[in-house]
C-alpha cells in the first residue's frame, strides 16, 4: 500500500469514529403535548415540567424535547393526534380525556398519559383504574363526578333558586355522562335544571344572554378545558348579567368568579409529568394505575359576594 493511500484510509476511519459514536447515543425523546387552551396556562405547563424534572428530564439538559399541538376546537384533536403518531414521539401527554381519546384512536403503541376530568373507564380509555391495560394511563381529577356536589353547594347558597342553568360543551367526551349525573341529582332533590350548550366563543355569549332573559337563578359551568381557557370571558359575562355561577376550578375564582369546587389541576399535571418520566425510563402505561386526588378545594371569592371564606376539604 502506498503511503498516500494509507493516510487517506486512516483519515477516513478517524472521521467515521465520532459519527459512529453519535449513532450509538440514544435519541433525545420527544414528548407530544396534546392540549386545549387551558393546557397552555403557564401554571399547568410549569407543573407538568416539574413532574418531568423530578424524574431527571429537563429540556435545558437536552434529554427531552416537546412537540406541542393545541386547539380549542375539539374536532381537531384527531388530526393533531395523528400528526404526533406519525412523528413517532416517545410519549403523548393529553390534557383532557377528549384529547386522550383522540390520541388512543391514533396509536395503539405510543404511551399516552392523560390529565383530565371524568371517569376514564366509563369513556373507554382504560380497562380499570388499578389495571389500565393497553397504552393509556394518567390522572383523573373526578371533575365530572363532582358535578352533583357543586349542585348541592349552589342550593346551599340560594335554597330558593327556581331554575339552575348548566353550561356544557357537548363536544367533550364526558359531557353526556356529566349531564346524566346532574339531571339525576337534580331530580332527587326536586331541583329544575336546564342544559345550555356552548361550543364556541359566540355560543358562550349567547348562553349567558339566554340565561339572563329567562331569569335563571344560578349557573353551573361544566368541566371543560375550553371553558377554563375562556374563563375571563365567562366571569365577565356572569358579572355583566349579575348571575351567580359555580365553577369546576379555582382558575375562575382567581379571575373574579364567585366560587368553585374541585381539585388542583396543576397537581394533576405534575403527577402526569412524573408518569411520563417513568415511562421514558422504561415503565409501561399498563402497569401504572390511574391516579385520583385525595384533597378537594371549595373556594369562594369574598370580593364577589359576602360569603364564608375559602376552605380546603
Amino acid at each position: 500500500m502506498k503511503r498516500r493511500q494509507f493516510i487517506t484510509l486512516l483519515g477516513g476511519v478517524a472521521a467515521a469514529w465520532p459519527l459512529a459514536a453519535r449513532a450509538q447515543q440514544p435519541a433525545m425523546p420527544v414528548v407530544g403535548y396534546l392540549t386545549n387552551g387551558a393546557g397552555l396556562n403557564a401554571n399547568n405547563v410549569k407543573a407538568f415540567r416539574k413532574g418531568l424534572n423530578e424524574m431527571g428530564f429537563v429540556e435545558g439538559r437536552r434529554n427531552v424535547a416537546f412537540d406541542t399541538q393545541a386547539t380549542d376546537q375539539y374536532g381537531q384533536f384527531p388530526a393533531l393526534a395523528l400528526e404526533l403518531a406519525d412523528r413517532k414521539v416517545a410519549a403523548i401527554f393529553a390534557f383532557s380525556l377528549t384529547a386522550a381519546a383522540a390520541a388512543k384512536a391514533a396509536t395503539a403503541t405510543i404511551p399516552i398519559v392523560f390529565s383530565g376530568a371524568g371517569d376514564p373507564v366509563r369513556v373507554g380509555l382504560v380497562a380499570s383504574l388499578n389495571r389500565p391495560g393497553g397504552n393509556v394511563t394518567g390522572v383523573t381529577n373526578l371533575g365530572v363526578e363532582l358535578g352533583p356536589k357543586r349542585l348541592e353547594l349552589m342550593r346551599e347558597l340560594m335554597p330558593q333558586a327556581a331554575v339552575i342553568g348548566v353550561v356544557t360543551n357537548p363536544t367533550g367526551i364526558t359531557s353526556l355522562g356529566n349531564m346524566t349525573d346532574l339531571q339525576a341529582a337534580a331530580r332527587s332533590v326536586g331541583q329544575e335544571i336546564i342544559v345550555l350548550n356552548a361550543r364556541t366563543v359566540d355560543e358562550i355569549d349567547a348562553t349567558f344572554a339566554v340565561a339572563a332573559e329567562r331569569r335563571f337563578s344560578e349557573l353551573l359551568i361544566d368541566v371543560s378545558g375550553f371553558f377554563i381557557g375562556r374563563r375571563d370571558q365567562i366571569v365577565a359575562l356572569a358579572a355583566r348579567y349579575a348571575i351567580p355561577a359555580t365553577y369546576s376550578t379555582r382558575d375562575f375564582v382567581e379571575a373574579g368568579g364567585l366560587m368553585s369546587y374541585g381539585h388542583d389541576i396543576s397537581e394533576s399535571n405534575r403527577q402526569a409529568g412524573v408518569y411520563i418520566g417513568r415511562i421514558l425510563k422504561g415503565e409501561k402505561p399498563a402497569d401504572l394505575p390511574v391516579l385520583q386526588p385525595t384533597k378537594f378545594e371549595f373556594v369562594i371569592n369574598l370580593k364577589t359576594r359576602s360569603l364564608r371564606p375559602s376552605r380546603t376539604m
